[in-house]
C-alpha cells in the first residue's frame, strides 16, 4: 500500500523535477520568475560553498540535498499535508548514506592520514585514542 510517507515522497520529487522545468529557460532571451528564482538559490549556494570548501567539486550534492529538504519541508506547510523530513527512517537514511559516503570519499583521498583531521595538532598520542 501507499503510505503518506511514500505519496509525499513521490510529491516531493514531482514538485522538484517540475520546478526545475520550469525554470528551464534555453530558448528564451528573457529569463522567467522560476529561472530568475532558480539562478539566485543556486548563486547563494554557490558562493557559499566557494567559501567554506575553496572548491566547487561537491556543489551539485549539496544543492540537491538542499533543495530536497527545502521542498520537504515546504510542502509540510500546506494544510492536512505530510511532512516527510519528519519521519526517522527519512532523516537516518540521509544521515547514515551521507556519513558513509564522506568517510569512504575521506579514506579514498587522503587514506589513514584521515583520521588525523579528528585529532587537534600537538595532542599527546596517550589521547589520541580517547579523541578518535
Amino acid at each position: 500500500t501507499l503510505t503518506n510517507l511514500g505519496l509525499y515522497s513521490i510529491l516531493v520529487l514531482l514538485l522538484i523535477v517540475g520546478i526545475h522545468y520550469a525554470g528551464n529557460n534555453e530558448i528564451k532571451l528573457v529569463p522567467s520568475k522560476w529561472s530568475i528564482a532558480l539562478e539566485s538559490l543556486y548563486a547563494s549556494i554557490h558562493s557559499m560553498v566557494r567559501e567554506q570548501l575553496g572548491k566547487e567539486n561537491y556543489l551539485p550534492f549539496i544543492y540537491s540535498i538542499f533543495f530536497f529538504i527545502l521542498i520537504a519541508n515546504l510542502t509540510g506547510n500546506i494544510p492536512y499535508s505530510f511532512t516527510i523530513t519528519t519521519s526517522k527512517i527519512v532523516s537516518i537514511g540521509f544521515s547514515f548514506t551521507i556519513l558513509i559516503a564522506v568517510t569512504i570519499l575521506g579514506l579514498s583521498i587522503h587514506k589513514l592520514h584521515f583520521f588525523a583531521y579528528f585529532v587537534p595538532s600537538g595532542t599527546p598520542l596517550a589521547l589520541v585514542l580517547l579523541l578518535v
